[in-house]
Protein backbone atom coordinates (compact mmCIF):
# COMPACT_ATOMS: atom_id res chain seq x y z
CA UNK A 1 0.00 0.00 0.00
CA UNK A 2 1.72 3.17 -1.31
CA UNK A 3 2.04 5.97 1.60
CA UNK A 4 -0.30 8.72 2.00
CA UNK A 5 1.51 12.09 3.68
CA UNK A 6 0.15 12.46 7.05
CA UNK A 7 0.62 16.50 6.16
CA UNK A 8 -2.19 16.36 3.78
CA UNK A 9 -4.41 14.27 5.67
CA UNK A 10 -3.84 16.50 8.94
CA UNK A 11 -3.08 19.99 8.15
CA UNK A 12 -4.47 20.16 11.54
CA UNK A 13 -1.88 19.02 13.53
CA UNK A 14 0.88 19.62 11.02
CA UNK A 15 0.27 23.03 10.74
CA UNK A 16 -0.29 24.14 13.90
CA UNK A 17 2.35 26.34 15.11
CA UNK A 18 3.00 25.08 18.55
CA UNK A 19 3.21 21.97 17.03
CA UNK A 20 5.67 22.94 15.08
CA UNK A 21 7.54 24.36 17.56
CA UNK A 22 7.38 21.06 19.44
CA UNK A 23 8.44 19.19 16.14
CA UNK A 24 11.83 19.38 16.33
CA UNK A 25 12.97 17.94 20.07
CA UNK A 26 13.63 14.27 19.92
CA UNK A 27 10.73 13.40 21.76
CA UNK A 28 8.86 11.67 18.96
CA UNK A 29 7.44 7.78 18.61
CA UNK A 30 4.50 6.32 18.29
CA UNK A 31 2.39 4.22 20.56
CA UNK A 32 1.72 0.56 19.83
CA UNK A 33 1.02 -2.74 21.34
CA UNK A 34 3.95 -4.42 22.62
CA UNK A 35 4.44 -7.82 21.58
CA UNK A 36 6.84 -9.02 24.72
CA UNK A 37 8.48 -7.93 27.49
CA UNK A 38 9.76 -4.28 27.68
CA UNK A 39 13.10 -3.31 28.57
CA UNK A 40 11.27 -2.11 31.72
CA UNK A 41 9.09 -5.20 32.36
CA UNK A 42 6.33 -4.22 30.64
CA UNK A 43 3.43 -6.85 30.39
CA UNK A 44 2.69 -8.52 27.06
CA UNK A 45 0.07 -6.80 24.96
CA UNK A 46 0.72 -3.34 26.88
CA UNK A 47 0.23 -0.14 24.87
CA UNK A 48 3.01 2.13 25.19
CA UNK A 49 5.08 4.82 23.22
CA UNK A 50 7.87 2.24 21.59
CA UNK A 51 11.43 2.64 20.52
CA UNK A 52 10.69 3.57 16.82
CA UNK A 53 14.79 3.67 16.40
CA UNK A 54 14.49 -0.19 16.83
CA UNK A 55 11.59 -0.87 15.08
CA UNK A 56 13.11 1.32 11.60
CA UNK A 57 16.19 -0.48 12.39
CA UNK A 58 14.17 -3.65 11.63
CA UNK A 59 12.37 -2.66 9.31
CA UNK A 60 14.97 -1.33 7.03
CA UNK A 61 16.66 -4.59 7.35
CA UNK A 62 13.64 -6.52 6.25
CA UNK A 63 12.32 -6.91 9.80
CA UNK A 64 13.91 -10.35 10.32
CA UNK A 65 16.02 -9.82 13.30
CA UNK A 66 13.95 -6.76 14.98
CA UNK A 67 11.66 -9.15 17.23
CA UNK A 68 8.83 -8.08 19.12
CA UNK A 69 8.34 -4.29 20.01
CA UNK A 70 9.84 -2.63 22.54
CA UNK A 71 8.94 0.64 24.86
CA UNK A 72 11.23 3.47 24.83
CA UNK A 73 13.56 3.18 27.59
CA UNK A 74 15.11 6.78 26.95
CA UNK A 75 13.72 10.37 25.82
CA UNK A 76 16.07 10.81 23.66
CA UNK A 77 17.59 9.96 20.19
CA UNK A 78 18.18 6.83 21.81
CA UNK A 79 14.89 5.73 21.17
CA UNK A 80 13.09 8.69 19.92
CA UNK A 81 13.30 10.97 16.83
CA UNK A 82 11.82 14.07 15.69
CA UNK A 83 8.51 14.93 14.34
CA UNK A 84 9.84 15.12 10.50
CA UNK A 85 11.72 12.12 11.05
CA UNK A 86 9.20 10.28 11.98
CA UNK A 87 6.58 11.25 9.79
CA UNK A 88 8.98 10.82 6.64
CA UNK A 89 10.22 6.98 8.15
CA UNK A 90 5.83 6.29 9.16
CA UNK A 91 4.26 7.90 7.20
CA UNK A 92 1.32 5.04 7.85
CA UNK A 93 1.36 5.51 11.10
CA UNK A 94 -2.00 5.61 13.48
CA UNK A 95 -0.74 8.19 15.84
CA UNK A 96 2.01 9.90 16.79
CA UNK A 97 3.31 10.35 20.85
CA UNK A 98 5.41 13.12 22.43
CA UNK A 99 6.87 13.25 25.34
CA UNK A 100 5.94 16.30 26.84
CA UNK A 101 8.03 18.18 29.26
CA UNK A 102 6.30 21.35 30.20
CA UNK A 103 9.01 23.65 31.92
CA UNK A 104 11.17 22.94 28.59
CA UNK A 105 8.13 23.16 26.17
CA UNK A 106 6.40 26.05 27.57
CA UNK A 107 3.12 24.54 27.05
CA UNK A 108 1.07 21.50 29.11
CA UNK A 109 -1.65 19.36 28.15
CA UNK A 110 -5.11 18.75 29.52
CA UNK A 111 -6.14 15.46 28.86
CA UNK A 112 -9.80 15.15 29.08
CA UNK A 113 -11.30 11.60 29.88
CA UNK A 114 -14.12 10.57 27.96
CA UNK A 115 -16.08 9.77 31.09
CA UNK A 116 -16.02 13.42 31.72
CA UNK A 117 -19.57 15.09 32.25
CA UNK A 118 -20.51 17.49 29.19
CA UNK A 119 -20.75 20.69 31.15
CA UNK A 120 -17.09 20.57 32.30
CA UNK A 121 -16.27 19.80 29.29
CA UNK A 122 -17.89 22.36 27.69
CA UNK A 123 -16.12 24.57 30.30
CA UNK A 124 -12.49 23.15 29.53
CA UNK A 125 -13.21 23.54 26.05
CA UNK A 126 -13.46 27.25 26.79
CA UNK A 127 -10.53 27.63 28.17
CA UNK A 128 -8.77 30.79 26.89
CA UNK A 129 -5.16 30.42 24.87
CA UNK A 130 -5.79 26.37 23.53
CA UNK A 131 -3.30 26.61 20.94
CA UNK A 132 -4.02 22.81 19.45
CA UNK A 133 -6.73 21.19 20.06
CA UNK A 134 -8.27 17.47 19.10
CA UNK A 135 -10.02 14.48 19.89
CA UNK A 136 -8.84 11.26 21.65
CA UNK A 137 -8.34 7.85 20.90
CA UNK A 138 -11.64 6.89 22.00
CA UNK A 139 -13.31 9.60 19.83
CA UNK A 140 -15.01 10.82 23.30
CA UNK A 141 -11.90 12.65 24.87
CA UNK A 142 -10.06 15.56 24.06
CA UNK A 143 -6.50 16.98 24.33
CA UNK A 144 -5.90 20.74 24.47
CA UNK A 145 -2.73 22.20 24.47
CA UNK A 146 -2.48 25.79 26.22
CA UNK A 147 0.40 27.55 27.64
CA UNK A 148 2.44 26.99 30.62
CA UNK A 149 0.30 28.47 33.79
CA UNK A 150 2.38 31.74 34.39
CA UNK A 151 1.96 30.55 37.94
CA UNK A 152 3.69 26.88 38.12
CA UNK A 153 6.15 27.87 40.46
CA UNK A 154 3.85 28.87 43.01
CA UNK A 155 2.71 25.41 44.04
CA UNK A 156 6.62 24.10 43.89
CA UNK A 157 5.07 20.34 44.90
CA UNK A 158 3.02 20.03 41.88
CA UNK A 159 5.25 21.63 39.69
CA UNK A 160 7.60 18.48 40.10
CA UNK A 161 4.87 16.25 39.30
CA UNK A 162 3.91 14.26 36.35
CA UNK A 163 0.44 15.09 35.76
CA UNK A 164 -1.98 16.79 38.43
CA UNK A 165 -5.35 15.01 37.77
CA UNK A 166 -8.33 15.57 39.05
CA UNK A 167 -9.85 14.04 41.62
CA UNK A 168 -12.95 12.13 40.09
CA UNK A 169 -10.21 11.59 37.21
CA UNK A 170 -12.77 13.25 34.42
CA UNK A 171 -9.18 15.05 33.51
CA UNK A 172 -5.63 15.87 34.07
CA UNK A 173 -3.04 18.28 33.93
CA UNK A 174 0.02 16.43 31.89
CA UNK A 175 2.90 18.03 33.27
CA UNK A 176 6.07 15.62 32.56
CA UNK A 177 4.49 12.76 30.15
CA UNK A 178 3.76 11.01 27.52
CA UNK A 179 0.99 12.66 25.03
CA UNK A 180 -0.41 10.34 22.17
CA UNK A 181 -2.10 12.43 19.86
CA UNK A 182 -4.62 11.69 17.11
CA UNK A 183 -4.43 14.07 14.81
CA UNK A 184 -8.42 14.01 14.81
CA UNK A 185 -9.59 17.82 14.60
CA UNK A 186 -12.64 18.54 17.14
CA UNK A 187 -15.88 18.35 15.12
CA UNK A 188 -17.78 21.58 13.90
CA UNK A 189 -20.76 20.79 15.42
CA UNK A 190 -19.01 20.60 18.81
CA UNK A 191 -16.87 23.86 18.65
CA UNK A 192 -20.06 25.94 17.39
CA UNK A 193 -21.91 24.06 20.35
CA UNK A 194 -19.35 25.63 22.72
CA UNK A 195 -18.97 28.68 21.10
CA UNK A 196 -22.28 29.32 21.30
CA UNK A 197 -22.75 29.16 25.47
CA UNK A 198 -23.22 32.23 27.20
CA UNK A 199 -23.18 30.93 31.03
CA UNK A 200 -20.10 31.09 32.43
CA UNK A 201 -17.18 28.99 32.86
CA UNK A 202 -16.31 27.01 35.91
CA UNK A 203 -12.44 28.45 34.72
CA UNK A 204 -11.51 31.48 33.43
CA UNK A 205 -7.93 31.19 32.79
CA UNK A 206 -5.32 28.11 32.76
CA UNK A 207 -3.96 29.97 36.13
CA UNK A 208 -7.31 28.76 37.93
CA UNK A 209 -7.52 25.58 36.58
CA UNK A 210 -4.03 24.85 37.10
CA UNK A 211 -4.22 26.36 40.93
CA UNK A 212 -7.58 24.21 41.66
CA UNK A 213 -5.50 21.23 41.11
CA UNK A 214 -1.94 22.20 42.16
CA UNK A 215 -3.52 23.40 45.48
CA UNK A 216 -4.37 19.58 46.41
CA UNK A 217 -1.24 18.00 45.08
CA UNK A 218 -0.17 16.03 47.41
CA UNK A 219 2.62 17.33 49.97
CA UNK A 220 5.52 15.38 50.30
CA UNK A 221 5.74 13.73 53.47
CA UNK A 222 9.15 12.42 55.84
CA UNK A 223 7.22 9.47 55.73
CA UNK A 224 7.71 8.67 52.13
CA UNK A 225 10.74 10.36 52.30
CA UNK A 226 12.74 7.43 53.78
CA UNK A 227 11.34 5.42 51.25
CA UNK A 228 14.86 6.41 49.78
CA UNK A 229 17.44 5.12 51.14
CA UNK A 230 20.98 6.88 50.65
CA UNK A 231 24.34 5.80 52.49
CA UNK A 232 26.29 7.83 55.03
CA UNK A 233 28.38 9.67 52.41
CA UNK A 234 28.36 9.98 48.84
CA UNK A 235 28.81 6.19 47.11
CA UNK A 236 30.98 5.74 44.27
CA UNK A 237 28.51 6.68 40.93
CA UNK A 238 29.08 5.98 37.75
CA UNK A 239 30.02 9.38 36.16
CA UNK A 240 28.88 11.34 38.81
CA UNK A 241 31.06 14.51 38.09
CA UNK A 242 29.73 14.56 34.63
CA UNK A 243 26.04 14.04 35.66
CA UNK A 244 26.46 16.78 38.05
CA UNK A 245 28.28 19.28 35.69
CA UNK A 246 25.55 18.63 32.90
CA UNK A 247 22.94 18.87 34.89
CA UNK A 248 24.02 22.60 35.86
CA UNK A 249 24.91 23.31 32.58
CA UNK A 250 21.64 24.94 32.01
CA UNK A 251 20.20 28.57 32.70
CA UNK A 252 21.20 29.44 36.06
CA UNK A 253 19.05 32.57 35.85
CA UNK A 254 15.63 29.95 36.09
CA UNK A 255 16.38 29.28 39.08
CA UNK A 256 17.55 31.89 41.21
CA UNK A 257 14.52 33.55 41.41
CA UNK A 258 13.11 33.23 44.95
CA UNK A 259 10.82 36.66 44.56
CA UNK A 260 8.60 33.81 42.85
CA UNK A 261 7.67 32.32 46.19
CA UNK A 262 7.48 35.81 48.14
CA UNK A 263 10.58 34.76 49.34
CA UNK A 264 9.52 31.68 50.91
CA UNK A 265 12.66 29.81 50.62
CA UNK A 266 11.50 26.22 51.89
CA UNK A 267 9.06 26.67 48.93
CA UNK A 268 11.59 28.13 46.55
CA UNK A 269 14.24 25.40 47.22
CA UNK A 270 11.89 22.87 46.65
CA UNK A 271 10.90 24.34 43.34
CA UNK A 272 14.97 24.33 42.43
CA UNK A 273 15.34 20.73 43.33
CA UNK A 274 12.14 19.97 40.76
CA UNK A 275 13.80 21.85 38.42
CA UNK A 276 17.23 20.45 39.02
CA UNK A 277 15.74 16.64 39.21
CA UNK A 278 14.04 17.22 35.84
CA UNK A 279 17.53 17.97 34.37
CA UNK A 280 18.97 15.04 36.16
CA UNK A 281 16.81 12.27 34.90
CA UNK A 282 17.46 13.56 31.24
CA UNK A 283 20.87 13.68 31.79
CA UNK A 284 21.13 9.90 33.40
CA UNK A 285 19.05 8.45 30.89
CA UNK A 286 21.55 8.73 28.34
CA UNK A 287 24.03 7.39 30.49
CA UNK A 288 21.27 4.33 31.58
CA UNK A 289 20.67 3.25 27.74
CA UNK A 290 24.26 2.46 27.85
CA UNK A 291 23.42 -0.38 30.37
CA UNK A 292 24.76 2.02 33.67
CA UNK A 293 21.88 1.64 36.32
CA UNK A 294 21.45 4.17 38.82
CA UNK A 295 19.75 3.76 42.18
CA UNK A 296 17.04 6.19 43.81
CA UNK A 297 19.68 6.75 46.62
CA UNK A 298 22.64 7.34 43.79
CA UNK A 299 19.67 10.15 42.55
CA UNK A 300 19.62 11.51 45.74
CA UNK A 301 22.78 12.40 46.27
CA UNK A 302 23.54 13.62 42.91
CA UNK A 303 20.63 15.87 43.30
CA UNK A 304 21.76 17.17 46.37
CA UNK A 305 25.60 17.59 45.39
CA UNK A 306 24.21 19.94 42.35
CA UNK A 307 21.92 21.63 44.87
CA UNK A 308 24.74 22.69 46.72
CA UNK A 309 25.68 24.37 43.84
CA UNK A 310 22.87 26.52 43.22
CA UNK A 311 21.27 27.05 46.72
CA UNK A 312 23.11 29.92 49.16
CA UNK A 313 23.55 27.77 52.48
CA UNK A 314 21.27 29.21 55.36
CA UNK A 315 21.75 28.05 58.86
CA UNK A 316 18.52 25.21 58.38
CA UNK A 317 20.66 23.17 56.20
CA UNK A 318 23.21 22.42 59.13
CA UNK A 319 20.38 20.37 60.96
CA UNK A 320 19.90 16.93 59.62
CA UNK A 321 16.19 15.04 59.06
CA UNK A 322 15.94 11.35 58.98
CA UNK A 323 19.37 10.58 60.13
CA UNK A 324 21.20 12.99 56.94
CA UNK A 325 21.71 16.92 56.14
CA UNK A 326 18.76 18.56 55.28
CA UNK A 327 18.86 19.02 51.78
CA UNK A 328 19.97 15.74 51.17
CA UNK A 329 16.52 14.57 52.61
CA UNK A 330 14.71 17.24 50.76
CA UNK A 331 16.15 15.79 47.45
CA UNK A 332 14.92 11.90 49.02
CA UNK A 333 11.72 13.10 49.73
CA UNK A 334 11.52 14.63 45.82
CA UNK A 335 12.80 11.93 44.65
CA UNK A 336 10.34 9.56 46.64
CA UNK A 337 7.45 12.05 45.50
CA UNK A 338 8.22 11.47 41.80
CA UNK A 339 8.60 7.43 42.14
CA UNK A 340 5.24 7.43 43.45
CA UNK A 341 3.71 9.44 40.50
CA UNK A 342 5.48 7.00 38.35
CA UNK A 343 4.35 3.85 39.69
CA UNK A 344 0.92 5.01 39.83
CA UNK A 345 -1.43 3.59 36.98
CA UNK A 346 -2.51 5.62 34.55
CA UNK A 347 -5.39 5.47 32.43
CA UNK A 348 -5.31 4.51 28.71
CA UNK A 349 -7.58 5.83 26.41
Amino acid sequence: MSAVDPRILFPHFYGNPTIRALATACRWTISGRLGGLGPDGEDPGHKAPIDVRHLIEGCNSGCRHVGPLRGAFALDETCLLSLDELTTALPNAANTAYYLQAQTDGVVVVDVEPGCPQAVIADLLRLPGIVYSELSMSGRGFHLVVPMPQNLYNFPVAAGKRALREEHGWYEILLDHWCTFTRAPIPDHIAHHVAALTTSAQFTTVEELYADLAAKARQTTGASAVAVSTDESMPDIPHATKLIEQTLAGDRQELNNPERFDHDLSRWEFSVLARLYHRLRTVQRTYESFGLVYSAGDTAWLLYRAALDVIPSRPKHTQTRNGRPFLLDRAAALIAEREADWSRPHARR
